[in-house]
């Protein structure tokens, strides 16, 4: 038996650099437990199995589904709504 621990939503991580700043997109990750008590994070790239008993853990995915959600265009562009930077944004 396969279960879900945690979700987390599809985000960017913003860094600060040097000239400007990085945004790394995080896809979708679930946190599962397999019933031998291993946790894996998984993305909908990178479902594979138990590292200790070998049990498919897609079965999280499947049960669940993904996020049906669909983001909004302030999660998925953070960079133009950036207010802390001059001439950043949406263009008036």
């Amino acid at each position: 038996m396969v279960v879900m621990v945690e979700r987390a939503k599809g985000h960017y991580e913003v860094h600060d650099v040097g000239f400007g700043r990085v945004y790394r997109w995080c896809p979708e990750r679930v946190v599962a437990e397999c019933g031998c008590g291993e946790r894996t994070s998984l993305t909908a790239s990178s479902v594979t199995n138990c590292r200790r008993c070998g049990t498919d853990l897609a079965v999280v995915f499947l049960q669940n589904g993904p996020i049906t959600e669909r983001p909004g265009d302030e999660t998925l562009r953070p960079w133009r709504y950036d207010v802390h930077r001059e001439g950043a944004g949406l263009p008036c």
